[in-house]
């Protein structure tokens, strides 16, 4: 009796401590971050496109645009909530696993997966232009299926 008690109760919502994070993060909590941030970050680590996002929050009832979906990733980005991975000049995937390690990009599938960062050694970087300090390198390996 105990255990059916127990899995009637309703999971609590993630929204307080999205929230928290939100202003933590300098962003104000709006009823559309805090959605978006919801779709984003309520199961593992994974790479999402903006358009990737909007199909979730079209099915999910969230009504925004797929310009506020940009703007919400390049929020969390800056942030600090989110990476950017860029695979060329049109297309990006945000990552929610915002630890250093690089990427495969699927060329034939358009979906990135992880490298582990131990996976890529990188050595001799040159020096950064006077006045500036490299933050970060990013690594993206092409990959297709063989013929």
């Amino acid at each position: 009796m105990h255990e059916r008690s127990l899995l009637s109760r309703p999971i609590p919502s993630r929204r307080p401590c999205l929230t928290a994070v939100l202003r933590m993060a300098g962003l104000r909590p709006t009823r559309q971050r805090v959605a978006l941030a919801e779709l984003l970050f309520s199961g593992a680590h994974r790479h999402v496109s903006a358009e990737q996002l909007l199909g979730e929050a079209d099915a999910a009832k969230v009504n925004v645009s797929l310009a506020t979906v940009y703007n919400t990733l390049h929020q969390f980005r800056t942030a600090g909530l989110l990476r950017e991975v860029a695979i060329d000049a049109s297309r990006s995937y945000f990552d929610t696993d915002t630890s250093d390690h690089h990427h495969f990009y699927l060329e034939d599938e358009q979906r990135v997966i992880d490298i582990p960062a131990s996976g890529i050694v990188i050595q001799n970087l040159p020096e950064p232009p006077y006045g500036t300090t490299i933050t970060h390198v990013d690594v993206v390996v092409r990959v297709r299926k063989t013929q």
